[in-house]
């Protein structure tokens, strides 16, 4: 830790992009080496749903380590924080792996019911906003910040798929009580932790409560223009 903790002194804000792709106990030790440099200000990877909703045992153990990273920062005071909690990036929704649209073999699946709803946020969008919120003046410290392109149920991103593509696709259910029995048999497999944990309809929320969609960041600070259409968010990037 202590060589990456050398790698961050001398910078004033460190805006981590690492996401889940080094592995389980990346984001703390980043967090740490961080903290250890003693970087005024800090942007953890916490792109996602709102942790501190979620918390321990999702389900998807990662996200536990988000959580992890909310308390260890909270807990400090040296290093001005940032969280920009975006939902799932829309982009996600079309990876074959993850089995929820799968434009090849055209089949779509839901994740828990056809009414679940996620949010959704494209990575061009994130960019954008995550900008601004840091370059915003007066500046935002130690919060989170909620933004999200569109929430949307699978039933409407069904309807939107086949009406943009302008093709019937083969329908299904992941239902969360099948999921839950697939990882009891496959525990390791990160994809199938992914559909058990949206399966039970994390959302991103400002207030802390399910069900409420942000379409802005923090009032007064910045809003984000987010009226293009589903599908037309994720051929865009």
């Amino acid at each position: 830790m202590e060589t990456l903790a050398d790698q961050f002194r001398g910078f004033t804000t460190v805006i981590n992009c690492m996401g889940f792709v080094a592995g389980p106990g990346t984001q703390l030790k980043i967090t740490r080496a961080v903290l250890a440099a003693g970087v005024p200000r800090y942007f953890p990877w916490q792109f996602g749903v709102n942790y501190d909703v979620v918390g321990k045992g999702s389900g998807q153990p990662v996200w536990d380590e988000q959580y992890d990273v909310r308390t260890l920062l909270r807990a400090q005071r040296a290093t001005e924080w940032v969280i920009v909690s975006t939902g799932m990036f829309t982009s996600f929704l079309f990876e074959p792996d993850f089995d929820v649209v799968n434009l090849s073999n055209r089949t779509l699946h839901a994740l828990g019911s056809w009414d679940t709803q996620v949010t959704v946020t494209s990575p061009a969008d994130i960019g954008r906003l995550t900008t601004a919120i840091y370059l915003h003046q007066p500046r935002i410290v130690n919060e989170v910040v909620f933004v999200a392109g569109e929430t949307t149920s699978y039933r409407q991103l069904a309807d939107t798929v086949e009406r943009v593509t302008q093709q019937t696709f083969s329908k299904a259910v992941h239902t969360l009580p099948a999921l839950l029995e697939q990882l009891r048999t496959n525990p390791d497999n990160a994809m199938l932790r992914y559909r058990a944990a949206f399966a039970r309809g994390w959302r991103v929320v400002a207030d802390g409560r399910h069900g409420m969609p942000a379409t802005s960041c923090r009032p007064g600070h910045c809003r984000l223009a987010a009226d293009r259409a589903l599908i037309y968010s994720h051929r865009t990037e």
